[in-house]
């Protein structure tokens, strides 16, 4: 069944071809600009709760963590107090409950123009170096580009993506661990599981409006007819992975902007990893970086560009699990 689709079949008879050819005629030239893109230990030191720096671990390295926090950052200083109250209460009370339990919160402040880089330090000096790692980007990548680095430099045995906004409800952190868990055996030790607002679908179209409901559903058919047609929702930034989950599906990750998510879930189904879909408590947060229009174009492009490239064989997956 096709996701999110519930529209007039006319409309995907005219959605789909200016769509495509719209967003077709910016690929093409970037086509025969192709390179290989690969993750630079560029930055190779975190700093602390006193500014001095330390050296990042690596991904590579064995777990010394039960749970890593990637928390991308463009921008944030007036959402992020919010978010980092939620998720440390929370960590710090579970801690408090298990003292086995370990974790690590890493913001990755994505080249922000204002304080977000200062605010999280804040917490640093709160909770502790250990606790809490911030890693300031020198120029902006990209929300997949932000998580990538964090994920790279966490010593979680699960690594959880989550938004700045706070849009999610942390604790829902136990919903995607149950069904993380009920995805075992794990090959590998490997999977991954997904919040998702699909559940929310119909509310969320009553309060849109019926250009950007043109588009939310333009994309979720393209995504299901060019990439993922397993997961409703792609785009939730709530996302739990296994360490070795999480090291295959980076280490082959090129896109580094909003669509990162499709790729990485494409990356996830190739290798046939399994993948669960959670329902989780979402609100939408004022401050959204992402302009409707433009957005959904920068991502529709992508889209193309993943298939294209995969399909020509200009990208390739590599097990990179099997070359360690």
């Amino acid at each position: 069944m096709v996701p999110f689709v519930e529209q007039p079949a006319v409309l995907f008879l005219v959605l789909v071809p200016t769509v495509l050819i719209l967003i077709s005629l910016i690929v093409i030239r970037r086509v025969f600009k192709i390179q290989n893109i690969y993750w630079h230990k560029e930055k190779s030191f975190f700093s602390n709760a006193t500014g001095k720096k330390e050296t990042l671990y690596t991904i590579h390295d064995s777990p010394t963590k039960q749970l890593s926090v990637v928390v991308p950052s463009y921008n944030e200083e007036k959402r992020l107090p919010l978010m980092m109250d939620e998720a440390l209460g929370y960590l710090e009370m579970r801690q408090k409950q298990d003292p086995s339990f370990t974790y690590e919160v890493i913001v990755v402040d994505d080249g922000s123009k204002d304080q977000t880089s200062q605010v999280a330090l804040n917490y640093c000096q709160k909770y502790g170096n250990d606790k809490v790692r911030v890693i300031t980007l020198p120029k902006n990548r990209g929300k997949g580009g932000a998580v990538k680095m964090g994920v790279f430099t966490s010593r979680g045995r699960k690594i959880l993506m989550a938004d700045a906004d706070g849009a999610t409800k942390f604790a829902d952190l136990e919903k995607l661990e149950k069904e993380l868990g009920n995805l075992q055996p794990w090959p590998d030790q490997m999977a991954i599981a997904c919040g998702s607002r699909a559940h929310l679908e119909k509310e969320s179209i009553a309060q849109r409006s019926y250009f950007r409901t043109f588009l939310m559903h333009g994309f979720h058919f393209l995504v299901w007819f060019l990439c993922v047609k397993e997961i409703r929702d792609t785009q939730c930034g709530f996302k739990l992975l296994t360490r070795e989950a999480a090291s295959l599906t980076f280490s082959n990750l090129h896109i580094e902007r909003w669509a990162f998510d499709v790729e990485l879930l494409y990356i996830a189904q190739f290798f046939k990893i399994p993948i669960a879909e959670v329902a989780v408590n979402w609100t939408e947060i004022d401050g959204s970086k992402l302009v409707p229009f433009w957005s959904w174009l920068q991502m529709g492009k992508d889209l193309l560009f993943i298939r294209l490239q995969y399909l020509t064989g200009v990208w390739k997956l590599v097990n990179t699990r099997k070359n360690n």
